[in-house]
C-alpha cells in the first residue's frame, strides 16, 4: 500500500542542543496514526519539520513516494497537508468565520471579500462538525475550549488529504471531542491520513489504527495499536514501569474548610452550593458551556456573581477581585497557562515569584537574593528541570511549565486550591508527578476543587465529584457510588 507520507531520519538542533535526532513516520490513508511521547521528546519538532515552519538538519520527507522540501506552512498546505496546532494563534478582533478563512476570503464583485458567502461556509462547517458556535461571533468573545473548535475547523476546512492534530481535544469537552471523533471517522473513510497527537491515552486507544514513540527527540518504536496494551505503551513513552496512575494518600477531615452557597451569575449559572473538607479534592465534571470555569472565576474574583456566598472555615469572605481571594489564602492555576497562566517572555525565577512579589521585595527595591532562594526551592521541591531559573519558562516542557505555575501558588503558601484542567497537555510521567503534588497538599490539611474534562482523572483524583449541567448542579456523588456512564448521563 502506498503511504501519504513517509519520514525517515529527521534532525533538528537549537543552539547545539539537539530537539530531534530520529524522527521517523509512516502514514496509510485511511487510517489514524498516533505520535506519543512525553513533553520534550520532539513531537512538536517533528510536525513542525513537516509544516515548513523549520528547516530540517538532516533526514527525509517522501509524499507519496515524492522526496519533498517546505520551506513555508503555505508550501505545505499547498501539497496537502494541515496541521491543528496546540497553541491557539487567534485573531481576537475578528469572527470565527473570518480566522478561518484568513488569507483565503470569498471574493466578491469588483474585488471585495463576500463577508455572506463566508459566514455561510463557516456556518456549514460548524455544523456539519456539531460545534455549537455562531461564525459571526468575535473570537476575543470566545472561551478558550471554543477557540480550539474554531482551530479544528480552520485546519479542515484545507480538506487536506493529510491532517496534523497536535492535541486537538485539550481543551475541549466530552461531547465537543465525540464530534471530533466522528469527524475524523468521515475523514479516514475518504482515504485521509491523520497523525493524532495526545497525551490522553484512553483516545489514542480509542481512534488510532497504528503507533509511533518517541523518547529524548529519537525514535523508539512503531507498530499497529492492537498488539500493544497501555501499561506498555507507557512504558515505551517513560522508559520505565510507572506505577499506579492515581495514588490517593489524602484522607478528608470533618472540618468544612470551603464552602459556597447559592453562587449565581444570571444567563452562566444558577444558585451552585458545595462545601470542600479541609484534606478533601472535589472534582467538578462537566461539559463545555455547563458553567465549570465561571465558578472559579466568582471564587477569585474575576467575575462579580448576583447572588450568592463563599467561606472559608465558617467565616464569609468579601471578594471582590482576585487580591482579595490572594489575601484569603486562594490560589487559582487557570486552564490556560500560557494565555493566563505565565509570562512566557519572562524567566523561570520572575514566573515562580510573580504572586509573591509584595512579599518578596517590600517597598521599592527588588530583593533579588530573597526572589533566587524562594525559586530554587520551589524548583527542588517540584523537581522542575530547567538549567537554570533565568532562563525564558518558554523554553520549557509543558509539564514543567505547569509545575512553575503550581510553584507560583505555593509559594503563597495556600489554604484553598482551585485546579482548572491541571494537567492539560502534559504527559504521563509529568501528570503523576502533578497528582502526587495536589493529593500531597491536601494530605496535609489543604482544600482542592479540580475541574477537569478528563473522566478519568476526575474519577481517579476525587473524593467526591459534583456534577455540572447547563450552568446547574446536577449533583455532588462520592466517587466510590458513581462511575463514567453516570458521569456523562448526569452531564448531558
Amino acid at each position: 500500500m502506498e503511504h501519504l507520507l513517509e519520514v525517515e531520519g529527521l534532525k533538528k538542533s537549537f543552539g547545539g542542543v539537539a530537539a530531534l535526532r530520529d524522527g521517523r513516520l509512516r502514514l496509510r490513508a485511511g487510517s489514524v496514526h498516533a505520535l506519543c511521547g512525553g513533553n520534550g521528546a520532539g513531537k512538536s519538532t517533528f510536525l513542525k519539520i513537516l509544516m515548513g515552519i523549520h528547516r530540517r538538519d538532516a533526514g527525509s520527507i517522501r509524499r507519496r513516494g515524492q522526496e519533498v522540501h517546505f520551506s513555508t506552512p503555505a508550501e505545505a498546505l499547498a501539497s496537502g497537508i494541515a496541521i491543528i496546532e496546540q497553541e491557539l494563534s487567534p485573531v481576537p478582533h475578528m469572527t470565527a468565520a473570518e480566522n478561518i478563512f484568513l488569507g483565503r476570503e470569498p471574493s466578491a464583485r469588483f474585488g471585495g471579500i463576500d463577508f455572506g458567502a463566508m459566514n455561510r461556509q463557516a456556518q456549514a462547517l460548524f455544523d456539519q462538525l456539531g460545534f455549537n458556535i455562531r461564525a459571526s461571533q468575535y473570537m476575543m468573545n470566545l472561551s478558550v475550549a471554543q477557540m480550539q473548535l474554531v482551530e479544528i475547523a480552520k485546519a479542515l476546512s484545507h480538506d487536506a488529504e493529510v491532517i496534523f492534530m497536535d492535541e486537538p481535544t485539550s481543551a475541549i469537552g466530552e461531547k465537543e471531542a465525540q464530534h471530533l471523533f466522528s469527524a475524523i471517522e468521515r475523514l479516514k473513510a475518504a482515504g485521509k491520513g491523520i497523525v493524532y497527537v495526545s497525551h490522553r491515552l484512553s483516545e489514542i486507544f480509542q481512534i488510532a489504527d497504528s503507533y509511533t514513540v518517541f523518547r529524548d527527540g529519537g525514535y523508539v518504536d512503531s507498530g499497529e495499536l492492537a498488539s500493544v496494551t497501555r501499561p506498555q505503551l507507557i512504558s515505551m513513552i517513560v522508559g520505565r514501569e510507572l506505577g499506579e496512575e492515581y495514588v490517593k494518600t489524602n484522607v478528608p477531615s470533618q472540618t468544612v474548610g470551603f464552602g459556597v452557597s447559592g453562587l449565581t451569575i444570571p444567563g452562566r449559572i444558577e444558585d451552585i452550593s458545595f462545601s470542600v473538607r479541609q484534606g478533601e479534592i472535589l472534582g467538578i465534571y462537566g461539559l463545555m458551556g455547563s458553567g465549570r470555569t465561571e465558578i472559579f472565576d466568582c471564587l477569585f474574583g474575576l467575575r462579580k456573581p448576583s447572588a450568592g456566598t463563599i467561606t472559608l472555615a465558617g467565616r464569609p469572605l468579601a471578594i471582590t477581585r482576585p487580591a482579595d481571594a490572594m489575601r484569603e489564602g486562594i490560589a487559582l492555576v487557570t486552564e490556560d497557562r500560557k494565555l493566563t497562566g505565565l509570562n512566557l517572555i519572562d524567566s523561570v525565577r520572575n514566573n515562580i515569584c510573580l504572586a509573591s512579589l509584595p512579599e518578596l521585595s517590600p517597598g521599592f527595591t527588588m530583593q533579588r537574593r530573597r526572589e533566587q532562594s524562594a525559586s530554587a526551592e520551589m524548583i527542588e521541591r517540584f523537581g522542575i528541570k530547567a538549567a537554570r531559573d533565568t532562563m525564558p519558562v518558554s523554553y520549557l516542557s509543558g509539564g514543567n511549565q505547569q509545575k512553575v505555575v503550581l510553584g507560583k501558588w505555593f509559594l503563597r503558601e495556600p489554604k484553598v486550591l482551585l485546579l482548572d484542567e491541571p494537567t492539560r497537555g502534559v504527559d504521563v510521567g509529568a501528570k503523576r508527578e502533578i497528582y502526587r503534588i495536589i493529593c500531597d497538599f491536601a494530605a496535609q490539611g489543604g482544600t482542592v476543587v479540580m475541574i477537569s474534562s478528563e473522566i478519568d482523572e476526575v474519577l481517579g483524583m476525587s473524593d467526591r465529584i459534583l456534577v455540572m449541567r447547563q450552568g446547574r448542579s446536577a449533583g455532588t456523588y462520592r466517587r466510590e457510588e458513581t462511575d463514567a456512564q453516570s458521569l456523562v448521563h448526569l452531564s448531558t
